[in-house]
Parts: structure tokens; C-alpha cells; sequence
């Protein structure tokens, strides 16, 4: 697989600036839009830290677009067969939450994410996650709780949960078996 965790420091400093560059934004323009603090921007863009879903999520959200379009190298032509071992595969520092990009096309708004979050782990993301975006998951093993808002869902294997209005989401699986689902989401 193509591990972009092993390449993400350098990766995501130049894909930081020069988003920012295309806008003419300052750090302290992406710290006010994303949330998160000048300071980690800058250690992001200086390759001194990993950041965090969370992070990469809010900095995807203040460019406009999803973490899979963040973490996304150039595509130079489209494939119809992309084996897994070509297909990106990301951890997260700080949980080990891991993602593969099943599929992204910028010609499709439909995006398919294979997520493995370990026993006892969780992750959360900001409400402005999920305002340009519809999101389904699909559990595929083990057991997942899904806080969406004020709502908690409880989810098994071959359980599928609809997102409802956008709200902040923490995805927690208190198990002590790792959980496997897939995202599918609908870029709006």
C-alpha cells in the first residue's frame, strides 16, 4: 500500500503552503478559518509534527475541501483498477485510527474510505466536517459508537447509519476488538 504516513511530513508541508499560496492566506488567515493554532500550523508546515485527524480535518474543512482531497496526491489519469497495494493508506499519530482511500476521483463527488480503529480508541471530528458532505457507514467488523450531535449509536457488524444534520461526530469503539467500516461519502 501507499503509505502516506511515511511520506506525509514533507507531503503535507508543501500541500499546506501552497494551498494557503493559492489564496493568498497567512497562517494566521488558515488559523482563524480552521481552528486550529498558528503555532501547529506552522511546526505542520516546519515537518516538526504528525497532526492528528482532527487536525487534518479541520485544515481540509477551512480549504473547502475533505480529508481524503487533503491527503490525495495528484492523480496524473484516471484508474478504473487501482490495487491495494497502490491505494493510500494513512494512521493517525495519536490513536493508530488508520484510513485506505478505496476511491476518490475528482470527477465523482462520491468518496469510499476503509477505516480500522482499534480497540478502545476514538476519534473525533468538527461539525464543519460534515456540512459539504453526506456520510453513511457501513461496519464491517467488530462494534462501533457513533456520537453525532446528541444522538449515540450503537453499531455491529452490517450495521449502516445515515449521518443526519450536520454535528460534530466522535466515532468510539469501547470493544476491546479492533472495528473495520467503511465511509461512503457524497461530497455536496
Amino acid at each position: 500500500m501507499s503509505t502516506i504516513s511515511d511520506e506525509l511530513s514533507g507531503f503535507l508541508a508543501d500541500r499546506l503552503r501552497t494551498a494557503r499560496e493559492q489564496r493568498a492566506w497567512s497562517l494566521a488567515d488558515l488559523a482563524e478559518r480552521s481552528g486550529v493554532s498558528k503555532a501547529m500550523l506552522s511546526k505542520i508546515e516546519r515537518e516538526e509534527v504528525s497532526p492528528t485527524a482532527s487536525i487534518l480535518s479541520r485544515i481540509a474543512t477551512a480549504f473547502g475541501i475533505t480529508l481524503a482531497e487533503l491527503l490525495r496526491e495528484e492523480q496524473t489519469a484516471s484508474e478504473r483498477l487501482l490495487k491495494v497495494e497502490d491505494q493510500h493508506f494513512w494512521q493517525d499519530p495519536e490513536t493508530h485510527y488508520t484510513r485506505r482511500q478505496v476511491f476518490i476521483d475528482s470527477r465523482s463527488p462520491l468518496e469510499l474510505v476503509d477505516v480500522h480503529l482499534p480497540a478502545g480508541a476514538s476519534a473525533s471530528f468538527p461539525k464543519s466536517a460534515y456540512e459539504l458532505t453526506r456520510h453513511v457507514i457501513w461496519v464491517l467488523k467488530g462494534q462501533l459508537t457513533i456520537v453525532e450531535g446528541e444522538e449515540e449509536h450503537h453499531l455491529k457488524a452490517g450495521d449502516r447509519l445515515e449521518f443526519g444534520r450536520p454535528s460534530d461526530v466522535t466515532y468510539r469503539n469501547a470493544s476491546s476488538a479492533p472495528c473495520r467500516y467503511l465511509v461512503a461519502l457524497l461530497r455536496t
